[in-house]
């Protein structure tokens, strides 16, 4: 009886320990947030500029303030920029069994305002490739190296 008891206790303990590490841990690294050095226009330049002179292409800039104002809500500047690298791409898309990763595909890189200051956030993607192939997750791990790069000269 005693057995049970303690494995029963180490059970109810473990559970409640990953519940919290779930819950309050992991939303803090789910995602990469920096202050950019440049104000909101300048960072979005800062980012375009960096990213084509590393050979990515930017497939799109999504203005959410511009999209939800067209809808009568009033939000603060946001962009989403969304980085293409296109050989990495292929290494994604051009497998069925990774294809599934396309969900996660471009890269997305948000700029927003926030007390002032202008910020940078993107998804820790490192952290989700953990739970990939061999083949995208080595893909993500140096796709999210490279954007990071883009960033460096934009994010203090």
């Amino acid at each position: 009886m005693k057995g049970i008891t303690t494995f029963l206790a180490g059970l109810i303990i473990g559970t409640g320990a990953t519940f919290l590490i779930i819950s309050i841990i992991l939303p803090n690294k789910m995602f990469v947030v920096e202050e950019s050095k440049f104000d909101f226009e300048e960072t979005v330049d800062a980012i375009v500029e960096s990213a084509e002179s590393k050979d990515w292409t930017i497939s799109h800039i999504y203005d959410l303030q511009a999209s939800l104002k067209k809808k009568d809500f009033d939000v603060a500047p946001v962009f989403v920029i969304s980085l293409c690298n296109p050989p990495y791409a292929n290494k994604i898309l051009g497998t069925d069994e990774d294809r599934m990763v396309s969900a996660m595909m471009p890269c997305r890189v948000a700029v927003y305002e926030k007390d002032g200051k202008t910020y940078v956030s993107m998804l820790n993607a490192e952290l989700f490739a953990r739970f990939l192939s061999k083949n995208a997750k080595q893909t993500i791990v140096e796709t999210s190296e490279e954007t990071i790069d883009i960033l460096k000269p934009i994010i203090n």
